[in-house]
């Protein structure tokens, strides 16, 4: 169940996107008049009919998972209107020219789809308490990006840092490392050879130490800013609906500007990026950037997962412009992998996910030691990872239903 929706969201995101890259191309007006509108009505809905559908939802997910209390009050973050709620609301958001990820909102709607199922057969207490919703977490994210092994690794190291869960990730960490290093001193090939991404020891390896900074930094400066923006927004209690009619007139002006290299979820630019097929202009990384913050202020049902591989990429191509010292294709995949692993400060789950979507398991070793530096290079900027941050929000509330019984 959780494959077949997540499959019919991919499909509806991509038309989405290109129907409004066509129509603001047809239409000089759609570009300014369009993004305003759109996220102010996609925000009223999204907290009016769907309250606990809003941006990402991974905190939500989260906060279910690491908080105790009863099944009605898990329902407020995770439960089948959500999830409907998620489903079609992130397409509203893409027709309104938006830069929306879908890897939050899988994760959402896979937890909520079994959680929602095991309330149906009556699974036994033990599951619904946290199993089935942890389950559900992984297979949206496993299904979304077609990766089941950066799946299983996600649910370990991102939705839930408990002791165990780190103990477990340490022993992935040792798993993974041990078997990359049989894998490069036999020098096996899995699938097929591609010498584009053959890293030989040398001057090559320098790209290592130099994407996992500036992809550590950019990540982190991302994820920093990403938590002082929701925290002020919290504070000042500004009406969602203002702040997305505010969002929107900044999501106008990022298209304006990059010719509509920013709008969507960032997939058909990534795409694009490692098949050579287009070239992008320095700022787009920036530009994808700042979209993204708007989208996610906006409050309106929407990822970051796929905007920030699009961003890595972009950063990739930049330093492979600037600074060639590896081939440029090699550079983009360290960079993909440094951006998200500065972002989440998740490092197996970052270099696992671009090595199983781009089937680059020649490097395996250098996406490994760059996602390790750019987490390290991040917890600097901000030692708190992003979504455990951003859990805080749902907290407080919870907390109080919690005190009353």
């Amino acid at each position: 169940m959780v494959g077949f929706v997540i499959v019919a969201m991919t499909l509806l995101s991509e038309w989405a996107a290109q129907t409004y890259r066509i129509l603001s191309i047809q239409y000089n007006w759609f570009n300014f008049a369009i993004p305003p509108i759109g996220l102010g009505l996609t925000a009223w809905i999204t907290f009016r009919f769907f309250p606990g559908s809003e941006r990402s939802g991974i905190p939500q997910v989260k906060t279910a998972i690491e908080t105790s209390f009863t099944l009605k009050d898990r329902s407020r973050l995770v439960s089948f209107n959500i999830a409907i709620g998620k489903l079609f609301l992130p397409i509203m958001g893409l027709l309104s020219g938006a830069s929306v990820g879908f890897g939050g909102p899988a994760v959402h709607v896979g937890a909520s789809i079994m959680l929602t199922v095991g309330k149906i057969v009556k699974f036994p207490p033990h599951y619904m308490e946290k199993g089935l919703i942890l389950a559900g977490s992984a297979a949206g994210f496993a299904a979304m990006f077609n990766a089941p092994l950066a799946g299983i690794i996600f649910a370990i190291e991102e939705m839930g840092r408990t002791l165990e869960e780190k103990i477990s990730s340490l022993v992935l960490t040792a798993i993974i490392l041990s078997g990359v290093t049989a894998y490069a001193l036999l020098n096996n090939r899995i699938y097929f050879a591609d010498e584009s991404l053959l890293m030989p020891l040398g001057q090559n390896w320098l790209a290592i130490p130099l994407c996992g900074l500036f992809g550590g930094i950019l990540g982190g400066f991302f994820s920093k800013v990403t938590i002082m923006g929701n925290q002020f927004f919290n504070r000042r209690k500004i009406p969602i609906v203002v702040i997305a009619v505010l969002c929107g007139g900044i999501i106008s002006a990022v298209n304006f500007y990059s010719n509509g290299a920013a709008v969507g979820t960032g997939y058909q630019q990534t795409k694009a990026i490692l098949q050579g097929t287009q070239t992008m202009e320095p700022a787009f990384p920036f530009f994808k950037m700042i979209a993204t913050w708007a989208t996610f202020f906006s409050g309106i049902p929407s990822g970051i997962f796929v905007p920030s591989l699009a961003t890595g990429a972009g950063i990739g191509v930049d330093l492979a412009l600037w600074i060639p010292i590896a081939p440029a294709s090699a550079m983009i995949l360290l960079s993909m992998t440094a951006y998200f692993s500065g972002m989440l400060q998740s490092p197996l789950t970052s270099f696992v996910i671009v090595m199983e979507m781009t089937n680059s398991h020649a490097i395996l070793i250098p996406l490994m030691a760059t996602a390790f530096i750019a987490a390290g290079i991040s917890k600097i900027i901000h030692p708190k990872p992003l979504y455990l941050a951003l859990c805080e929000a749902y907290k407080p509330a919870l907390n109080i239903k919690q005190d009353n019984h």
